[in-house]
């Protein structure tokens, strides 16, 4: 059973000490130091507005240049950007010949389309519409990198252990790419603006995936759900149930418990979580019960089923007092060294097909332009093929969907798919090396954009996003990126 978390004074001011002897050294104790003086003021949503982000993590790597691939028209440094893509891809590229790819056509590449992976109709017709977009070579960075030779002789500062899982998976997370930390920027975001739900028995970040760093703030952590909902204690119930004499007495004895007052800190402590767990129970068991509307069905696949369970706890965010939510979808397995074709033509559609069932729950509960989904993953993966599969990279692909998002475009800069020879001249300066791009748009601008939407004023962007005043200007008008609006 999960619960909400909270912290003491002592302790938050303890951690900030600590956190002033890493390698995060300044800045971080400053932003603890803010929070902890007071929660910056966050201007209250019109009428109740609700707003929520959906964050669905790709664990492995996916790769994403199969994912949305030129189609036709020019590169940067191709008259054919297609036949680009498909000779640096090999015997990794999807054909056109054989219908492995479905046109899109950006609004903001005039004379260029792009395709979506053949398994992807939902997302394809999402993006067709106007309630989808893509944000092109993303990825982390301490400051920017504009070329191949900067990141070869050293002349800038790189991710730590870039191209490594556990590394890069934990920087997607936290936005913080020059140390490793286990607070999350949604965590923080969610420090700042948590108090804009009236009720605060069921937190405003849901897991459906466990524990994980980006919903993990100073003052905040996940409540875990199940695709089924939330975990009940085993054997208890709050009210009285005739003829059931053992669960009763079980129930009693729980809440004796509970009514325990204890002179050791830890045991009361302890006592208090308890109580805060079956009280979010109740309430979010209450909330999320109703079935969604009348002919909404979702995929029962390791997505879909989990998205089916956000769709039900965003239905029910009046009865949770819920103007802000987060909601974390972890699906592992894209690290595809190894048939990576197969593998993704098995993958990509159940993810294209819960998004689309979601998307229209969200239209049918009236919330489409109030909930953003998101897509993220430890890094993109080479162009160029180890025999059948790719392997660690770094700029990627990633989706976004929702009735706010400014879509039918491809946002940031689509890199040329020409690869660096071993020797000779060099055709693209994004290329460090097989086709591992340099990202050419940061997560802190991604992140920022998705942090300024559902609530973070854009003063305190910086307490969310350390290295953010590296790549946007806090005080200007216009947008991180603009897929928002």
């Amino acid at each position: 059973m999960n619960k909400p978390k909270s912290i003491s004074r002592r302790r938050f001011i303890g951690q900030a000490s600590c956190a002033a002897v890493t390698s995060v050294p300044i800045l971080n104790t400053l932003l603890n130091l803010r929070l902890a003086q007071s929660v910056a003021a966050v201007t209250a949503p019109a009428s109740a507005e609700y707003r929520a982000l959906v964050c669905l993590f790709l664990a492995g790597g996916n790769d994403s240049f199969n994912m949305v691939t030129p189609f036709s028209g020019p590169s940067d440094t191709a008259a054919d950007s297609y036949a680009e893509y498909s000779t640096s891809r090999s015997n990794l590229a999807l054909l056109k010949s054989s219908n492995q790819l479905i046109e899109i056509h950006p609004l903001n590449t005039p004379g260029r389309t792009f395709g979506v992976h053949s398994g992807m109709p939902e997302v394809g017709s999402l993006f067709e519409n106007g309630h989808a977009a893509f944000v092109a070579n993303v990825s982390t960075l301490i400051e920017p990198v504009q070329n191949r030779a900067q990141v070869t002789q050293n002349l800038k500062r790189l991710p730590l252990g870039l191209y490594s899982h556990s590394d890069q998976l934990e920087q997607w997370q936290t936005s913080v790419p020059h140390a490793r930390s286990g607070i999350g920027w949604g965590g923080r975001m969610v420090d700042l603006i948590k108090e804009l739900n009236a009720n605060q028995v069921v937190p405003m970040q849901i897991s459906l995936d466990g524990s994980n760093a980006w919903q993990t703030g100073n003052t905040v952590a996940e409540y875990t759900i199940t695709p089924n909902g939330a975990t009940a204690l085993a054997g208890y119930n709050p009210g009285w149930t005739q003829y059931q004499d053992v669960a009763n007495a079980m129930s009693a004895a729980v809440d004796n418990q509970l009514a325990q007052q204890y002179t050791n800190l830890l045991a009361q402590t302890f006592n208090t979580r308890k109580k805060q767990a079956l009280d979010a129970y109740q309430s979010f068991a209450a909330a999320s019960a109703p079935p969604l509307p009348n002919g909404v069905t979702f995929p029962t696949s390791y997505v879909g089923s989990r998205l089916a369970m956000v769709a039900r706890a965003i239905q029910g965010r009046s009865a949770l007092g819920a103007v802000r939510q987060t909601f974390f979808i972890q699906w592992g397995g894209w690290d595809h060294h190894d048939n990576v074709l197969d593998n993704q033509a098995a993958m990509l559609p159940q993810i294209s097909a819960a998004i689309g069932s979601f998307y229209n729950a969200l239209v049918a509960i009236g919330v489409a332009d109030k909930v953003t989904l998101f897509t993220a993953s430890d890094f993109g993966r080479t162009l160029t093929s180890n025999s059948r599969g790719s392997d660690h990279a770094w700029g990627s692909n990633q989706l976004v969907v929702g009735g706010a998002v400014n879509g039918k475009r491809i946002f940031g800069q689509y890199p040329s798919l020409a690869l660096n020879p071993d020797s000779g001249p060099e055709l693209n300066p994004l290329d460090t090396g097989r086709g591992r791009f340099i990202p050419t748009t940061s997560c802190d601008q991604f992140f920022a954009e998705l942090a300024l939407w559902l609530g973070v004023s854009p003063s305190n962007l910086p307490l969310v996003l350390p290295n953010i005043g590296n790549f946007y200007d806090t005080s200007g008008v216009t947008a991180p990126i603009g897929f928002l609006a």
